[in-house]
Parts: structure tokens; sequence; C-alpha cells
């Protein structure tokens, strides 16, 4: 049942402000946008990620060194319609069970290619409160240790390291968690958002 990895996502949330659900997405899903992701980047169309919004935004490999491309409905990519109607069920699941006055979001592909990390950061912009919640989605099939890349989770007496295993999604509050992406051994694909308030 689809409400069985939201209710993974925020039953774990509440416990350890992290919610992990080890399969948000199916295999079926995840291969496809997978797919999709592995296409844009043969096509030359994923741009280097910046730091900041697009009022203030700077590229600073030292910081961060993933490439992007961002999801929208004017697509008409039928995976990625099927991926935001996932999401649009679980905020109206998560603003029911929780009261969280999600009214939007924003997702982008995430590549990031051997020897990409991406250093310690926060979610929410200084000049810019609407982030409320981040959430990534991992699309890497058979994932193993050496391959690194895991999400490192810093919290008090708590560093938590997650492995980017196909179809699990990891959510926690955008103003709350500083985190960092672990130099990466293996090409290393997810789809990166957040759920906003404006």
């Amino acid at each position: 049942m689809m409400e069985d990895g939201f209710e993974d996502l925020i039953a774990s949330y509440i416990d350890n402000k992290v919610g992990i659900s080890e399969h948000f997405l199916s295999d079926e899903l995840a291969n496809n946008l997978k797919q999709n992701l592995t296409h844009l980047n043969a096509a030359s169309l994923l741009l280097a990620a910046g730091i900041g919004n697009s009022e203030k935004v700077s590229y600073d490999g030292a910081i961060r060194s993933d490439s992007i491309y961002w999801l929208d409905k004017k697509h008409n990519n039928v995976f990625e319609k099927e991926f935001f109607d996932k999401i649009d069920a679980f905020i109206i699941y998560l603003n029911e069970s929780c009261y969280a006055g999600i009214t939007g979001y924003e997702f982008h592909y995430s590549l990031y290619e051997k020897g990409d990390f991406y250093l310690k950061h926060l979610d929410q912009f200084k000049n810019n409160p609407s982030r409320k919640y981040s959430m990534i989605s991992y699309l890497n099939s058979n994932w193993q240790e050496a391959d690194g890349g895991e999400l490192m989770i810093h919290q008090e007496n708590n560093n938590q390291k997650i492995s980017p295993t196909q179809g699990k999604t990891v959510f926690f509050k955008s103003n709350e968690l500083v985190h960092e992406v672990l130099v990466t051994q293996n090409t290393r694909m997810s789809i990166t958002g957040w759920l906003k308030s404006d």
C-alpha cells in the first residue's frame, strides 16, 4: 500500500527527525526515472549545481560538484508524472496527519560522478524560508558500501550515515539538520527536492 511508505517516513521522522522509507519508490519507477536521468545526461542537459537560490546563486566546485536537471510537469514525461502523483498524495497525507501546511514543491534530478561530493550545508535559504522539508529519493541499484556517497546527517550526539540505495527516500526539516554528501566512488543518482509553504 502506498500509505505504508508514507507512514514509514512520518513515523521515523517523528522518532528521530529523519524520516526514512526503504521502498518509497517502486523498483520499476526508480528504474524508469534513472533511465530518464541517463538520457538527459547523455544529451548534455544537466547543469552544474549552484549554491543559493535564483536571487543569489554561486557555483563553487570546492563545496559541491554534482549536476542537476529540474523536473517540471510541463515536460509531460510519464515517469516524472508518476513521481509527482506520488508526491501529491504524500503531501495530502502529511498535511492531514501532521498539519504541515505544505502548498507546493520543487524537485530536480541529481547526478554525482565518481569523486563528487557536497560539503555540510542547510537546505533553507537565509533570504527565503519557504522550503519546509527536504526529500531525497535514490535511484541506485546494487549500491555497495565501498561505493561511498552516503548522506551524512549531523545531529547532536548522533551522526547518521544513510546509503543511497534504490527506492529509499529520506525526509527531514530543511532549516534544522546540517547534512552533506560524502565522496562517491560510483555514479550516484537521485531526485532531490523540497516541500514548500509559500
